[in-house]
């Protein structure tokens, strides 16, 4: 139905007075969101041990008013909160952190063995903001919010856990989900694709099998680190002769492990490493070319077939084509069509996938969480900015909670919004 004129100045009207709604809530509760993610940042902890981070985040949403049900999937959370006929919508944070030593000597840095390196503690921060001000805004949305803080993301295991435990047969299969992640960018800017966002992931465990010996009669033994050499080198050419080249895929080979001393051939040889891609059809030609010339690398040494485990881990999450162009034109009138772009999926992977990948319409974008100035003199050269897994990556906490936190405020309200 074309609008008229009068009719779609109103509609515009309507919801700019609804944006400056959701950014006054925000900069009111923002000083109580600044102490919870310097607690958080503070306080880390890794996947499945998430036990205080847990607590803090149910009792911060049992204030708020939302129905709350601690331990599922181990140590997830899901709060509900309900008003009225509507959809139900998922919005989900991780709680997790990294196994690595912080340092970037904020006064707030971590200080044990673990840190939030990856900004999820920006997520949970900016996830409780999101929640008190639909809270406070209910009178201009219908519908139940499913907020669910989830366990493991670092080791693309949480996701399954809480599925496994009940997720959506207990609270209901959403319509909508959103989840967002910070990213090096300029605090303000969000970015965003339809389809692929994130990679697919498979970890590969090969060993090597051969006949230890001494180092100066090889030939009485049968070398496995030489295998092990062979197929290092040949499988690139899975990427680079196989795999259609405007498609995206790498084999990484992170350790090889074997031997004792120099002038001992070693009984076996392990190695490791990851595969990422974005397309199933290139996935599986991949995961067939690592096992093909790993079997013939150890073939052509006459040596016992290799142990090979091509493990799945995460898969690519695949952003609603519907729900990103319905989002992007609010995501856009909040921070101004300049701050608001289509990004390249990135390379890594994320297990928000299992929720959205099953016939749930979902969308998962980033927002910026560094100095505009600081980006800028990074791009032209200049010093690079930290990124995600970096012991030293300092979000700027005040503007990048309050973008991401606005953000997810409006992209909820936009699928829940009352009919007038």
């Amino acid at each position: 139905m074309k609008l008229l004129p009068i009719a779609a100045a109103l509609l515009l009207a309507g919801a700019a007075h609804a944006q400056q709604d959701v950014a006054g809530q925000i900069n009111a509760i923002y000083p109580q969101l600044d102490a919870i993610y310097k607690d958080l940042h503070a306080h880390p902890e890794i996947a499945f041990e998430e036990v205080r981070t847990a607590a803090k985040l149910a009792a911060e949403m049992r204030k708020i008013g939302f129905e709350v049900t601690e331990k599922v999937g181990k140590t997830g959370v899901v709060a509900i909160y309900k008003n009225g006929p509507g959809p139900l919508v998922l919005v989900r944070t991780e709680m997790d952190a990294l196994p690595m030593q912080e340092k970037t000597g904020l006064p707030y840095a971590s200080q044990n063995a673990a840190d939030h390196s990856c900004g999820h503690d920006i997520h949970m921060t900016a996830w409780l903001g999101a929640a008190r001000t639909l809270v406070a805004l209910k009178s201009q949305w219908k519908g139940t919010l499913m907020f669910i803080g989830q366990p493991a993301e670092e080791t693309v295991s949480g996701a399954k856990a809480m599925l496994e435990d009940g997720l959506f047969k207990r609270f209901g299969k959403p319509d909508y989900a959103f989840a967002l992640h910070s990213w090096p960018l300029a605090y303000g800017t969000i970015g965003y694709n339809s389809g692929a966002v994130s990679s697919n992931s498979d970890a590969i465990e090969i060993t090597f099998k051969g006949r230890g010996g001494h180092g100066s009669a090889p030939d009485k033994a049968l070398d496995p680190i030489t295998i092990a050499a062979r197929f290092v080198v040949e499988v690139q050419t899975v990427i680079s002769r196989e795999k259609d080249p405007k498609e995206f895929g790498v084999v990484t080979i992170g350790a090889i492990n074997g031997g004792t001393v120099g002038n001992i051939i070693p009984e076996s040889v392990k190695v490791r490493g990851t595969i990422r891609t974005y397309s199933p059809a290139v996935r599986e030609k991949i995961l067939a070319g690592v096992r093909r010339i790993a079997n013939a690398s150890a073939a052509m040494a006459d040596a016992p077939a290799p142990d090979v485990e091509l493990i799945p881990g995460g898969v690519a999450i695949d952003n609603n084509d519907a729900l990103v162009t319905r989002t992007e034109g609010v995501l856009k009138q909040a921070f101004g069509d300049a701050n608001v772009s289509r990004m390249p999926a990135m390379t890594a992977s994320e297990d928000f996938s299992l929720f959205v990948n099953q016939g749930v319409p979902g969308m998962f974008f980033f927002t910026g969480v560094y100095d505009p100035k600081v980006v800028a003199e990074a791009e032209k050269g200049g010093k690079p900015v930290a990124f995600n897994h970096s012991p030293y990556y300092a979000p700027v906490p005040e503007p990048s909670i309050k973008t991401a936190a606005q953000a997810m405020t409006v992209a909820v309200m936009n699928v829940m919004a009352s009919k007038p």
